[in-house]
């Protein structure tokens, strides 16, 4: 009995090692490979996966080892829809960490995905989207993991952030209200009538909320309701979209998408591949997703034969603005306000990452990490040689794969002097947060805000909250008269009341002019201007 009580504690620490959720290694980690090794039954998994994928949404129960951390009763199934192909070991994976034990997870994640990265022979185009896309709006984590089953190496895969109550809480502050997924993997066997036909996740208006279950998966326990109220003011009461959408982060999202020629998404032919999430505050906030055909690998906008590379290069940054059936950015840049800060979000992504070519230099670093393992891989689609070469030349004589840097390079330059993208905007300056005078008794008790602007600024607007867990409000900011200010100079101030003597105002500010707009600070996504009134109360 002694010996099994010391076997015992022996044991003890090896078993809370596999029961640990934190492993030395983060989970999205870019400086280094992961690793995730599943034990499934049988020689002959993945036809077991395949039967899944094709004739149920089942899960095959096995075990796994995450960067060394075991986990066991995990259900993997195969995913995706145009990624999957029958018969191929090298298919996306979903592994659902808590498929048996409710809480069972990873530092924190229940649910792996991980992408083949299927028609993307540089193996970046998933990553390097999800890290520009980072800089302006919640995106997904991606890194890169060496996947074994039974011991045997499959291959190199993308490892995504599942959009699922991690990355909600983490970005949005909570998990529990209406969740969707644009397009379907499994249509409803019997449909509802009177519905619009093809319309994917469109956000058409659809008056049988039936209807909405042929092109959106609810990933939630409840919001069919929502999302049809969101289209109804999307589509016929614009004027109060904001209530319902958080507008500035959609421009955002459909920036991304045509300078990086995202069309396997709503900006292409199927309007698919993204996620609506409605925050606490009851607006719906978008969410990128399956990003392998960016990059041009998907030619088709929904009018016409597919796109060859000079379209591709000259896709026009205004694509549907005029089209009544992508309500998205039809119904968005009516608004002559919504058009000046989408076209200045594209000008801002192009300026960042492509006329300085940091993307290219990041493709090349991701690609360095992952040359051996790629050339290792035994089910890759291409060969080293396409792998080396897809950043400067089309890979493909049939699908003809654009290579990154061969699209972006004159695309690049197409939108940098494209009339649209080359108005100069009121630059804001002088920013100034008024404290208490050096010799006054009476506390502050407002934040009086005063900034300039350059280049006939017609009106500035301030975005302000007193939490991160609030909703920005918007206020226009007065013009203040001024002498000795040059031509074209005004300045502007606002008043706005403190909630208490502890307050916090996070704002930035909107200039406009006759032709474009400004944000300052330029990373007003990530890090708007702070002030504390005790501060100006010192």
């Amino acid at each position: 009995m002694k010996n099994l009580f010391f076997t015992l504690i022996l044991l003890a620490p090896l078993f809370l090692a596999g029961q640990n959720t934190q492993s030395v290694r983060p989970l999205f980690e870019k400086k280094t490979l992961g690793e995730i090794r599943l034990t499934l039954p049988g020689k002959t998994w993945n036809a077991s996966l395949d039967s899944m994928r094709l004739y149920g949404e089942g899960m095959l129960l096995g075990s796994v080892e995450i960067d060394g951390v075991a986990y066991d009763s995990i259900g993997v199934r195969f995913r995706g829809n145009n990624s999957y192909q029958l018969g191929s070991k090298r298919n996306p994976f979903h592994i659902k960490l808590n498929f048996t034990h409710p809480d069972q997870n990873h530092q924190g994640y229940k649910s792996l995905k991980l992408s083949s990265a299927l028609r993307d022979p540089s193996l970046v185009r998933e990553v390097l989207f999800h890290e520009i896309a980072n800089e302006y709006m919640p995106s997904p984590q991606a890194g890169y993991i060496k996947l074994f089953v039974n011991n045997e190496y499959v291959g190199i895969f993308v490892n995504l952030e599942n959009i699922g109550d991690q990355f909600l809480q983490n970005h949005f502050g909570s998990s529990d209200n209406a969740l969707f997924k644009a397009g379907v993997a499994y249509p409803p066997s019997i449909e509802a009538e009177n519905c619009k036909q093809n319309i994917f996740g469109s956000l058409e208006y659809e008056e049988n909320v039936d209807c909405y279950l042929q092109n959106f998966e609810m990933k939630s326990e409840h919001g069919w309701l929502q999302l049809r109220e969101l289209t109804r003011v999307l589509n016929r009461e614009t004027g109060n979209i904001e209530q319902i959408l958080d507008v500035d982060r959609a421009l955002w999202m459909l920036a991304l998408n045509n300078v990086m020629v995202n069309l396997n998404s709503y900006t292409g032919k199927p309007s698919v591949n993204y996620y609506l999430y409605q925050d606490d505050h009851g607006r719906f906030q978008p969410v990128h997703w399956d990003l392998n055909l960016s990059f041009g690998s998907f030619k088709n906008t929904g009018s016409g034969s597919d796109l060859d590379l000079r379209e591709l290069q000259r896709l026009d940054p205004l694509l549907h603005a005029d089209n009544p059936l992508k309500p998205l950015i039809s119904g968005l840049l009516k608004d002559p306000l919504y058009r000046k800060i989408y076209l200045s979000h594209l000008r801002q992504i192009n300026d960042d990452y492509f006329v300085n070519g940091d993307y290219e230099t990041r493709a090349k670093e991701l690609q360095a990490m992952i040359v051996v393992p790629f050339n290792d891989d035994p089910n890759k689609e291409y060969t080293l040689e396409d792998f080396q070469n897809s950043l400067k030349e089309t890979i493909g004589r049939k699908s003809k794969i654009p290579g990154i840097a061969e699209l972006m390079s004159k695309r690049t330059r197409f939108l940098k002097t494209h009339p649209e993208l080359t108005a100069l905007p009121s630059t804001v300056s002088d920013i100034t947060v008024q404290g208490r005078g050096k010799y006054e008794k009476e506390l502050v008790n407002s934040f009086n805000i005063v900034a300039k602007a350059d280049r006939f600024p017609k009106k500035l607007v301030i975005y302000y909250r007193f939490s991160p867990n609030q909703s920005y409000q918007s206020a226009i900011m007065q013009e203040e008269a001024s002498a000795n200010l040059p031509s074209g100079v005004k300045m502007f101030g606002i008043s706005i009341d403190a909630p208490g003597a502890d307050a916090v105002l996070d704002y930035y500010i909107l200039s406009e002019n006759a032709g474009t707009v400004a944000f300052a600070p330029r990373d007003y996504m990530n890090k708007p201007y702070e002030v504390k009134l005790s501060d100006l109360n010192k």
